[in-house]
């Protein structure tokens, strides 16, 4: 056995290639040929690729022993942009004159045993040069083992610290060494890239184990030839691929491709001599990030005088927006943003000073600014707030969105600090909330570009949520831990715990909401350090000394932190034992939901969810919706990478009836990513307690007076504590908290004020006489919706960016004059309500609503010197005008509002999606679909044309890319035109008058009514009698407009140039000694005897018959509904029958396909299902109340019946012994409104 393992010893050894490490001589140059390649696009042929080829000379010269020269001569940059692989590389001519001075600098560098150290270079080198220098230092870097042939390390190289693998081989006959290096681009310990508009999102590593979204790889080939002083590279090759898909990459991914090769051309004696300049340290071989960061991907547009072509595009935007948006006006807004992105606070101010008393160009720069991204923005927008020029809307406004635009590093972090503390901002509350939670949002973004930040950032937050709580400033102890929760810093958790109860502190001595606003503080740290939070949210779930709505918030918290199958385990077994209804609720529900959950991130939480549930009884499935509860559910497409999910919790209280918190998320996936879109949250805190302190929380009671004595409280709000807030809400975007709010009885008080006071009758009278001397409203809003970008360095050394831009502008002109009858006195503060209702008011107006929407994808090389990409662009844009005349008589009932046809628009919709489109496809699809609309003489119609790449690979991505566009046009029908559309109402006594068409209803012969009886009841009930009763009824007075006049009257009409009728018009009926109510709809067109003719009896408190009919006449087709309120057995019931005569076919069409369905959904839903022969033209639904907390339910359709008992109550139903309802309007609740009501309406004076 010995003899065998030294035998496999000495094999290895000798087969062991001893290759020495690249070495330059001191007193020669070398001379290689280097080429660089970088196009993208998509692999295929026929489709469009963009790219940058760099070919030169490359000499390499000793300066010391491990110091290096390197010089490139003769460089010439070649740009790629048509169908690959057809059209050729064109010269770049410019741009290699621009860039040869620069690249004809030789740099310095260190370099040892094969491994590049320092880089020198003089100031006049940019970073974009300087990365192409360290493109080709890149294929030196080689770290070669002397005792193995293959092996595996991560190396660092210009794209980071990578894991690479190394084979290498020797050919012995022609003595050369080959050197294979690997590179997984996607397994870095230290990856260069940049993430622009990602900070919030998280890396959903679950999402990415079977697909990805990105791949990139690299493969390095060396030969390699021995030398006197080493070995020589005498040719290396270097492949990289960076493949990208929205979607999983097997249905087609845009491609990246990096090639280089230098190959060995001779040595010389000539050195390369260095610039006369200083040689200073610019960093290592990792590539230096410059201008690209701010440099737009897109070529909109190619800055040369950025302040005179901002005044230009300002100007574009101004003047086209105004009656309707421009189509180009998102692609100008983008190009204003990019404009000032590369401007100087100097510039920025030229600009300010020169528009801001232009209210147009003020609000388009207003809207600019906060989305340029820089320091530069944020320090201009302070100091015009501090100078008075900006108002405080536009501060805020302005303010929230830079800082979360603004790039987070220590300055800005500085700058929003400074900004915070300021005691004009101090003054302010609702401005020092917003500047303070974009704090907490930028150090919560600095993290993510630095993993290492200090917690030294968030010191003064710890002091002043120490002092705070030192003088027990609920407050500002309130806005710290909302700061601290946005920030999200591991480092905050122990001053967070301070503030939770039932953890050795004083903070139960703290108000309820501050408990709850601790623990969620919590959230943030827990996505980074979910183990570090668990103990703590585990521990205060279980505190049963606690309050309840605390312990469902932490459960909350806990299952955001992802709990192992142990934890949730112990989880539920302490919730056998749960004694707070509440909680049990709420936990179980959170952990029954999970079990649905199909999101890879929460795969490992669903499964211990499902061994969780089997430790839990049935029994709290079945709890009613009065208890707490956590809904969540899903949706995940694995092959395409994208998914939505959505989490509701209510939080109740058993005292009372409103919930404590109501809080609804919204998250999102897609290409291995996700992210918290939107959550809002609603506590009723200060009402809860407001309430547990009245008698709307004696436990004694039903839950019907509950609910009377929790509106007398309400209304009664006048009484309600001064000290606390009543209420409370918040809004996340992306996780981070952006605004908050308290409701309490100050600013109650405030808002009635405001609406019942002097300053709104001023605001209504101002309005009144502004519409009677006309006025014109126009107004622009754009909005940069999104900028995703992430940069990648190249092994050639330039960046490859993949980028996602969505802009819009929104613009409304309004147009509105009225003519008020009699007119409106000298002194308009001296007219009175009874006046204003007694005045005829006639309304012109109209509207031109108008979007435009632009969206760019881009992927390609970007930086400030070169740009070569390939960019889909989608585009979109919306007008919907409208002509309006309205007219209110309000002394005779009468509303009337006419839509003028002249102004329908004949293009409404007009997206399309250019690209460049592949040369090989087939015919394009071409698709056009008209609808006419009846009466009103237009038509619509949609034109769809399509090409696209499909015919390459029939794949979600190759469908997209392409030519596409959709056209949605309105315009006239064939036929007579119609000149306007009329919609008038008609209220009191003059309904009849109003009347186009006099209504008159052929009687018919009334069918014998059948005797019913009640399944399972001891007393028969006849149904005979019932249709008797209301067949009785109808023959008093077939039409009851003969015997009473009309309640109201609607008519809706076209009116035609050739003055025919067309139309309908409703007229609705009241008996009150029958309690009947009729329904007439009529065709109002001269031959058409449409009707639909509806009827309803309130025969007793116990029965409602109904009838439904419609045809020529209302003989064509029929629907009668009983329902019936008495005792079925011993318990109350409820049926209701639908009988019908005759129905269209269409109806019974869908009838039979439903039923088809039916004994499936009835499985799934608990029922039991039997064939039966039941009528053929009624269902029978009847609902039996075994207890106020449960019902048995049996339907009776034709040919099957379906039944289920005992099925839950969310809610107690109100019903007495004998089957009527418990309902009564509470007298006092009524005289309070109408009391309340009338003081804030009454006065001498509007």
């Amino acid at each position: 056995m010995r003899a065998v393992v030294l035998a496999l010893t000495l094999a290895f050894v000798v087969n062991i290639i001893y290759v020495s490490v690249p070495e330059f001589a001191l007193d020669k140059t070398y001379v290689y040929n280097y080429e660089a390649l970088l196009l993208g696009g998509l692999p295929q042929e026929g489709l469009a690729r963009a790219g940058i080829k760099v070919n030169s000379k490359v000499h390499l010269s000793t300066v010391t022993e491990n110091t290096f020269l390197m010089k490139l001569m003769d460089p010439l940059i070649y740009e790629y942009a048509g169908i690959w692989p057809k059209d050729p590389f064109v010269p770049a001519t410019k741009l290699t004159s621009a860039l040869a001075a620069q690249l004809q600098i030789p740099i310095k560098f260190e370099y040892a045993n094969g491994v590049v150290g320092k880089v020198f270079a003089p100031a006049g080198v940019s970073p974009t040069v300087l990365n192409l220098h360290r493109g080709i230092l890149n294929i030196l870097q080689l770290n070669l083992k002397k005792t193995q042939n293959i092996y595996e390390l991560q190396e660092a190289g210009a794209q980071g610290v990578c894991r690479t693998h190394y084979v290498i081989n020797e050919d012995p006959k022609s003595n050369h060494i080959t050197v294979t290096k690997s590179k997984d681009l996607s397994h870095c310990q230290e990856r260069i890239m940049k993430d622009i508009g990602l900070a919030y999102t998280e890396r959903c590593a679950e999402c990415t184990k079977r697909v990805k979204s990105l791949i990139e790889m690299a493969t390095y080939n060396y030969i390699m030839k021995p030398s006197s002083t080493g070995a020589l590279i005498t040719e290396a090759t270097v492949e990289e691929v960076h493949q990208f898909s929205p979607f999983n990459e097997i249905h087609g991914a845009a491609m990246m491709e990096a090639k280089q090769r230098l190959a060995f051309v001779e040595i010389e004696k000539t050195p390369v001599v260095p610039n006369k300049d200083d040689y200073l340290a610019r960093g290592s071989l990792q590539y230096e990030f410059a201008t690209e960061i701010l440099q737009t991907p897109i070529q909109l547009i190619k800055i040369s005088n950025a302040p005179v072509q901002i005044v230009e595009v300002l100007k574009h935007l101004v003047v086209n927006n105004v009656a309707m948006v421009h189509d180009d006006a998102p692609l100008k807004f983008v190009q204003l943003i990019q404009l000032l992105r590369v401007s100087t606070l100097e510039n920025i101010e030229a600009i300010w000073t020169q528009f801001k008393n232009e209210p147009a160009y003020r609000r388009w720069i207003l809207d600019a600014l906060p989305a340029v991204g820089t320091p530069v923005i944020v320090k201009f927008i302070k100091e015009k707030f501090l100078a008075g020029e900006l108002t405080l809307p536009e501060f805020i406004q302005a303010l929230v969105v830079a800082l979360q635009m603004i790039t987070a590093d220590l300055d800005t972090i500085q700058l929003t600090a400074s900004l915070a503390m300021h005691e004009k901002i101090a003054k302010i509350p609702a401005l020092r909330e917003v500047v303070m939670l974009g704090y907490g949002s930028m150090i919560a973004r600095h993290c993510v570009a630095v993993p290492t930040c200090s917690a030294e950032l968030l010191r003064p937050i710890h002091e002043i949520a120490a002092e705070a709580t030192s003088k027990n400033d609920i407050r500002e102890i309130t806005l710290a831990l909302k700061v601290l929760g946005n920030a999200g810093h591991p480092a905050s958790l122990k001053p967070i715990m301070k503030l939770l109860p039932g953890l050795r502190t004083a903070a139960t001595s703290l108000p309820l909401r501050v408990q709850v606003d601790a623990i969620l503080a919590l959230r943030n740290i827990a996505k980074k350090e979910p183990k570090l939070v668990q103990p703590v949210a585990l521990q205060l779930v279980l505190d049963r000394a606690l309050h309840p709505e605390v312990r469902m918030v932490a459960c909350i918290v806990l299952f955001e932190t992802k709990p192992s199958v142990a934890l949730m385990s112990s989880l539920a077994g302490s919730l056998k034992t749960e004694t707070n209804m509440q909680v049990a609720s709420f936990t179980y529900s959170h952990i029954k939901s999970l079990t649905r959950i199909t999101a890879p991130d929460m795969a490992a939480v669903a499964g211990a969810a499902h061994v969780a549930i089997k430790l839990l009884s049935h029994k709290l499935d079945r709890l009613s919706f009065r208890f707490s509860r956590a809904l969540k559910f899903d949706i995940y497409q694995s092959p395409l990478m994208i998914g939505a999910a959505g989490s509701a919790y209510m939080i109740n209280d058993a005292a009372t009836i409103l919930p404590r918190a109501v809080v609804a998320k919204a998250r999102a996936y897609l290409a291995g990513a996700a992210a918290d879109v939107l959550e809002i949250g609603v506590r009723t805190e200060g009402i809860q307690e407001a309430l547990l302190k009245s008698p709307a929380a004696d436990e004694s009671v039903d839950r019907i007076t509950k609910i009377k004595r929790t509106l007398r409280a309400l209304i009664n709000w006048k009484a309600l504590p001064t000290s606390q807030p009543l209420a409370s809400a918040y809004v996340k975007l992306f996780g981070q908290e952006v605004a908050f709010a308290r409701i309490d009885r100050a600013i109650i008080e405030q808002a009635i004020s405001l609406a019942t006071g002097p300053k709104s009758r001023e605001l209504l009278k101002a309005a009144l006489k502004a519409l009677q001397e006309g006025t014109a409203l126009q107004y622009a809003k754009p909005l940069l919706a999104a900028e995703v970008r992430r940069i990648l360095p190249t092994a050639v050394g330039l960046p490859m960016e993949l980028s996602l831009y969505t802009a819009a502008v929104a613009a409304a002109s309004i147009n509105i004059q009225a003519t008020i009858t009699p007119p409106l006195p000298e002194e308009i503060e001296t007219m009175t309500l009874e006046q204003l209702k007694k005045t005829d008011v006639q309304l012109q107006a109209e509207a031109r609503p108008s979007i435009a929407l632009q969206t760019f994808a881009v992927m390609g090389v970007n930086t400030a010197l070169i740009q070569a990409a390939v960019m889909a662009r989608g585009k979109i844009r919306t007008i919907a005008p409208g002509k309006v005349a309205a007219r209110a008589d309000i002394l005779k009932g009468n509303y009337k509002v006419e839509a003028l046809h002249d102004s329908i628009s004949s293009e409404i919709l007009d997206p399309e999606m250019p690209h460049d489109a592949p040369l090989r496809a087939p015919a394009p699809f071409d698709k056009t679909l008209c609808l006419a609309v009846p009466y009103i003489g237009i038509k619509g119609c949609v034109e769809v044309h399509s090409h696209n790449a499909a015919f390459i690979r029939n794949d979600p991505l190759f469908c997209i890319i392409g030519q596409h566009s959709a056209r949605a046009s309105v315009a006239r029908a064939e036929g007579p035109a119609v000149e306007r559309l009329e919609l008038e109402v008609q209220v009191g006594p003059r309904a009849a008058e109003r009347l186009l068409k006099q209504i008159s209803l052929i009687d018919e012969e009334t069918p014998e009514g059948k005797y019913m009886v009640h399944h399972g009841s001891s007393k028969a009930v006849s149904s005979g009698s019932t249709a008797s009763s209301f067949e009785r009824i109808q023959k008093q007075a077939k039409y009851l407009g003969n015997a009473v006049p009309p309640v109201f009257a609607i008519i809706a009409r076209a009116v035609r140039v050739d003055h025919k009728l067309l139309g309908y018009q409703l007229a609705a009926f009241f008996d009150k000694p029958t309690a009947r109510v009729q329904l007439i709809v009529s065709s109002i067109a001269e031959n058409d005897n449409w009707k639909l003719c509806a009827d309803g009896v309130l025969l007793s408190k116990h029965k409602v018959t109904t009838k439904v009919a419609w045809g020529t006449e209302c003989q064509q087709y029929a629907v009668i509904t009983k329902a019936e309120a008495g005792i079925l057995g011993e318990f109350p019931a409820v049926r209701l029958e639908l009988e019908w005569e005759r129905l269209p076919i269409l109806i019974t069409n869908y009838a039979k396909k439903l039923s088809k369905h039916i004994p499936m959904a009835a499985l799934q839903t608990g029922f039991r299902f039997e064939r039966a022969k039941n009528s053929e033209k009624e269902i029978e639904l009847t609902v039996a109340l075994p207890s106020k907390r449960s019902l048995n339910v049996i339907v009776r359709v034709p040919e099957m019946t379906l039944s289920r008992m005992a099925i839950p109550l969310p809610v107690t139903i109100p019903i007495n012994p004998d089957g009527t309802l418990s309902v009564h309007i509470d007298q006092d609740i009524l005289f309070r409104v109408q009391n309340y009501i009338y003081d804030y309406t009454t006065g001498t004076n509007i």
